[in-house]
């Protein structure tokens, strides 16, 4: 572990030499390349520099026993030393586990209403409420990149960014079919039904993650439908985008603006192209695709919202929670922490 500690400590020290350099102050993809590694890292260096004071700590303590005064008040602060040497290592562990290079990124989600009709698409709402609510909470910033609103409220489809510090390794786990079990406002008799909306969650392709080859592209301009505001849809402004090898649509009506829309558009089909990518990559390495929560498919069943019993229980690591309406209103981060205790114990067991 030492041995390791001492590369990622190099690799540290260098980046912040090469960050000084003028050559790299002018290139900005280099400059933000290093950056990002540095903030990374700087975690694990902290906690390893605590760490070395701690051993240095426990050698002085134990010198202190051949002194007759001091030797129980070493005796006391080498058991306090000891202690506090065990839970860095445990902390150590888990920063040496393997990184995953996007969770530092932005990411687009896309929530659908599935099944169950209008009940859905307003549980499709309901979701996006809550992912903003929590998004406020830890100071993320929220776009809407293109939504059709439902019928009787919610949405049959939303796309949107979210903008903030480390944003994927907190929402990544969030992809998969969301289902919910309440008495629809529509249901005159007071049943319960059970609907579904389903979340996609796609670390953002920066620019120098994936390049778009637009000779690739055909772009449609078509007039917006549904319900845009005032004006959206008096012109030709929505921008639906094709990639050819692929099949891949997207489409974006969210502005007055064509140049904006086809913008977004873009942003988007790259989004969602650096995904097909980095699940084609897992499939291939096999190992990791295996040890993570779920899959990331859409269709994967992950959580059952209960509103009659005020329960929410997330399947795949037999989570539940009897504060539902506190988790919709943005307090999300106790399923979140839980997901992520569950996944760096996994990595542990798995040594993936």
């Amino acid at each position: 572990m030492i041995d390791r500690l001492e590369v990622i400590l190099k690799r540290y020290n260098e980046i912040k030499e090469e960050l000084s350099k003028p050559d790299i102050i002018s290139d900005i993809k280099k400059m933000t390349e290093l950056s990002k590694e540095q903030t990374r890292l700087e975690k694990t260096v902290d906690l390893y520099n605590k760490y070395k004071q701690v051993l240095d700590d426990i050698e002085a303590a134990k010198e202190m026993f051949k002194d007759k005064e001091l030797g129980e008040f070493a005796k006391e602060e080498l058991s306090t030393l000891e202690i506090d040497k065990q839970d860095i290592e445990s902390k150590l562990e888990v920063e040496l586990l393997p990184h995953d290079p996007n969770d530092e990124k932005n990411v687009i989600v896309e929530i659908r209403g599935a099944a169950g009709g209008d009940e859905g698409n307003i549980f499709a709402g309901d979701l996006f409420d809550m992912y903003s609510k929590y998004a406020n909470n830890q100071g993320w910033k929220i776009e809407v990149l293109n939504s059709t609103e439902g019928q009787a409220g919610g949405f049959t489809n939303i796309e949107f960014m979210v903008k903030g510090e480390s944003v994927y390794s907190k929402l990544k786990y969030e992809s998969g079919s969301h289902r919910v079990q309440r008495v629809p406002t529509t249901e005159s008799q007071g049943r319960v039904h059970t609907s579904t909306a389903t979340v996609l969650v796609m670390p953002e392709a920066e620019e120098f993650d994936f390049e778009l080859d637009m000779d690739e592209v055909r772009i449609d301009i078509t007039r917006a439908s549904g319900n845009g505001g005032q004006g959206v849809n008096t012109t030709d402004s929505a921008v639906r985008l094709t990639h050819i090898p692929t099949g891949i649509v997207v489409y974006s009506q969210t502005e007055r603006s064509q140049i904006k829309n086809k913008e977004k558009a873009i942003k988007i089909l790259k989004t969602r192209l650096y995904d097909l990518k980095l699940r084609e990559k897992e499939e291939a390495e096999g190992a990791e695709r295996r040890s993570k929560i779920g899959t990331g498919d859409r269709s994967e069943k992950i959580r059952t919202y209960n509103y009659p019993q005020n329960r929410i229980t997330d399947h795949r690591i037999g989570f539940t929670s009897m504060n539902l309406d506190r988790i919709m209103d943005g307090g999300l981060e106790v399923i979140i922490e839980a997901l992520i205790n569950e996944d760096q114990k996994r990595k542990l067991e798995t040594n993936v």
